[in-house]
């Protein structure tokens, strides 16, 4: 079972990343922090300092067109912010 799913690359996550050396993922549902603390140890190399994630409901949404009802939803997932420490930095084109 893989923790880490993908890396987060946003603007916002970008800036984050350069001015507090923290670094978003897309983790699996039922990490808790400690695994996702050991799992981007072992990937990157980097000592982690925090982790704070966000569980995002699935969004579900109708649409009226001229074939009827279309109805849709986006998928659930678990956010991962990462700090590492001072100095330290996560290169996600080389790693992953």
């Amino acid at each position: 079972m893989s923790i880490i799913i993908k890396p987060i690359i946003t603007e916002k996550i970008t800036k984050e990343g350069e001015t507090f050396n923290r670094f978003g993922f897309v983790v699996d549902k039922k990490a808790n922090k400690i695994q996702i603390k050991n799992a981007v140890e072992a990937a990157f190399g980097v000592n982690v300092v925090t982790v704070n994630t966000m569980n995002y409901r699935a969004d579900r949404s109708v649409k009226y067109t001229k074939s009827g009802l279309i109805s849709g939803k986006t998928n659930a997932y678990k956010k991962a912010i990462v700090q590492v420490q001072e100095g330290e930095t996560i290169d996600f084109y080389n790693n992953i």
